[in-house]
């Protein structure tokens, strides 16, 4: 199983939580199978994401569209994610 695990800071969680769901369609279209969501226990809007996907080529794929970026711009992401791909064994 392909994972991604992404880690950011947003400037307003409920915002950023209210475009992340108005855009789910985008994740299940690339073959995202299931995302867990946490924000950090010091910083409420310091997230960390970790998304199953079905292969790490869509996952990459994603991670590089021009619509996952305008999402993140739109919802308050604030500088690059820390993005890591990784293999379950």
């Amino acid at each position: 199983m392909a994972s991604m695990l992404v880690q950011h800071q947003v400037k307003d969680f409920a915002e950023w939580k209210r475009v992340y769901d108005s855009v789910a369609d985008l994740l299940s279209s690339n073959c995202e199978l299931s995302d867990r969501i946490y924000r950090d226990e010091s910083d409420p809007n310091r997230l960390t994401i970790i998304f199953k996907w079905d292969s790490l080529a869509n996952a990459q794929k994603y991670a590089q569209s021009p619509e996952l970026k305008a999402a993140m711009e739109k919802a308050g992401v604030e500088g690059p994610p820390n993005v890591s791909f990784l293999n379950e064994i």
